[in-house]
């Protein structure tokens, strides 16, 4: 950890000095020094390390444990990594389509990690999708989607928040329009209506969370968001289809995303 310079001016930075500690600190845990279980210095020499007075530093712990990252003593002197640490996901393990009776890939990734996956399925809704979907989907001025918006969990925590969407035109009088979970998920079912995904497409991006991201994800405070877009094409008589459109929220502090090329 280096000093922190919060009486500086020249840093440009406007957020209030303890926000700006606990920025600092929140990267050093996620980066892994100290370790998950390592007590943090003593505050004389924290004050020192981040160049804050007492009550900042004080005022910065409270925040970073609020995020989940550390456990402060009721006393305040005394603050201590926790074991929670951000947790890489890997996009392509949940994309493809799973043999017959198996399990929805999202859930057999949690089993192999030792946690216990649950998705919730919130809405199941006909609707006229937002601009970026609707273009995304090429639904034109009219079209519609049928919206299935899920919660997914592990341990009984808020992992991502998911608003699916897919073209009405696609969907009519298959089980994407009823209000129930799908074995093997949907990647599994488009599959077997004969639009097997071909290419998948991300666009991730930081966002402030809505008020229903916030809420269905408990977030701490004002964090960002991870927030994922994604469209799922097949090829149908030749030709690029777009099958799916996503919308993924994860907590920015505790997710980030892997690709391999």
């Amino acid at each position: 950890m280096s000093a922190f310079p919060v009486n500086d001016d020249t840093t440009g930075d406007p957020r209030p000095a303890a926000v700006r500690v606990a920025a600092a600190l929140r990267d050093d845990i996620l980066s892994g020094v100290p370790a998950p279980g390592a007590v943090l210095p003593p505050l004389p020499e924290m004050c020192e390390r981040y160049g804050a007075p007492k009550g900042i530093v004080l005022e910065a712990l409270e925040l970073v444990a609020a995020d989940g990252l550390v456990w402060v003593g009721s006393d305040g002197a005394r603050a201590t990594v926790r074991a929670h640490r951000q947790e890489t996901v890997r996009p392509a393990d949940s994309g493809a389509p799973v043999g017959p009776g198996e399990s929805y890939r999202w859930l057999t990734v949690a089993e192999r990690q030792g946690k216990r996956g649950r998705i919730t399925l919130l809405d199941v809704v006909e609707v006229r999708p937002p601009v970026e979907v609707a273009e995304a989907l090429e639904l034109g001025s009219t079209g519609t989607a049928v919206l299935r918006r899920q919660l997914l969990q592990h341990d009984g925590e808020p992992v991502e928040l998911a608003e699916c969407y897919y073209p009405m035109e696609l969907a009519a009088g298959t089980a994407l329009v009823e209000a129930r979970r799908i074995r093997g998920g949907t990647p599994t079912l488009l599959a077997e209506l004969g639009y097997p995904p071909h290419q998948t497409v991300d666009r991730v991006s930081a966002r402030v969370p809505t008020q229903a991201q916030f809420e269905a994800l408990r977030l701490p405070g004002s964090l960002p968001i991870l927030r994922t877009f994604r469209v799922v094409y097949s090829e149908s008589g030749g030709r690029r289809r777009p099958i799916e459109a996503t919308v993924m929220a994860k907590a920015g502090h505790l997710y980030e995303l892997q690709y391999e090329f």
